[in-house]
């Protein structure tokens, strides 16, 4: 298997496994009015730790998806460099980094932000290998 392809099959491990502090922050609260999970809970009734892990977990979401999509496309194209290699790489560090900077409050403003953005040029420079060979 690639490294492209193993980092994107980290990134896609780590992407299934942020919905659990979220779900521990939930069910370790004293504020469980959502016992029965009929609706999702009210985020200003949980500490903020849970809110962000809610949010870490929406976040690497949101650059999955296209992450997996350049990727894979670069993969069916034979595209395999130096950057895609890198920026497969780093993508997934910098968001494991984002997950446990924003879950436990140490990753505030701006390195938050600078570790998403950076996550997005990751996936601008896989595309752009497969798009400008």
């Amino acid at each position: 298997m690639s490294i492209e392809l193993t980092y994107l099959t980290l990134s896609a491990l780590l992407a299934a496994s942020l919905w659990m502090p979220f779900i521990i922050g939930v069910n370790a609260t004293e504020a469980r009015e959502v016992a029965d999970f009929n609706r999702p809970p009210d985020l200003s009734q949980m500490p903020a730790w849970v809110h962000r892990a809610h949010r870490a977990h929406l976040n690497m979401i949101e650059q999955f998806l296209p992450f997996a999509a350049v990727v894979i496309v670069a993969h069916l194209q034979g595209v395999s460099t130096a950057v895609t290699v890198i920026a497969t790489a780093a993508f997934f560090w910098l968001r494991v980094a984002h997950a446990v900077g924003m879950i436990s409050g140490f990753a505030t403003f701006p390195i938050r932000p600078i570790l998403f953005t950076a996550g997005w040029v990751c996936i601008l420079a896989i595309g752009g290998a497969v798009l400008l060979p």
